[in-house]
């Protein structure tokens, strides 16, 4: 492992669980969810919390897939992402774990990774692993916003 790997990890630790530069991480903020409030949408096309959280464990497994090399066809991601939400099947708790776990598994494969790998394209895609992992820094950052701001939303219905 080496310098900017580590800082790719101390980034994504920082988010899930951290103390973020930009306020709480995603477990402080999924603490404070009101799991009464996780399948309400805000509108007749918005999202609605738990939509969020699948969206993001999505895209959180295609990462930790390409990093294993156990990418399956982009296809595959593609059709899973904005999933219909079961709520027998998908719960708050379950899917809270569900993608606190899938980036400990990113994390524990980078640790076994060097700098150059961040070089390599990803399979499916035109851009290298670099690209990959910050972007999906910054998509946890991005939805996480909105779960913060639809929480508070909800709460004050």
């Amino acid at each position: 492992m080496t310098a900017e790997i580590q800082s790719i990890i101390r980034e994504l630790k920082l988010v899930m669980n951290g103390e973020p530069w930009f306020g709480q991480s995603v477990d402080a903020i999924f603490k404070t969810i009101d799991s009464k409030n996780v399948y309400k949408k805000p509108g007749k096309n918005a999202h609605s919390l738990i939509q969020l959280l699948y969206h993001m464990i999505n895209w959180a497994e295609f990462t930790l897939a390409q990093i294993t090399d156990k990418a399956t066809d982009v296809s595959f991601f593609e059709k899973n992402d904005w999933i219909d939400i079961n709520s027998t099947e998908h719960s708050w708790e379950k899917g809270s774990q569900l993608l606190n776990t899938i980036h400990q598994e990113i994390v524990r494969a980078l640790e076994n990774k060097h700098d150059d790998f961040l070089d390599e394209v990803v399979s499916y895609r035109q851009y290298d692993f670099r690209f990959l992992l910050n972007g999906l820094i910054q998509h946890d950052i991005y939805h996480l916003g909105q779960i913060a701001y639809l929480n508070k939303l909800l709460a004050a219905e």
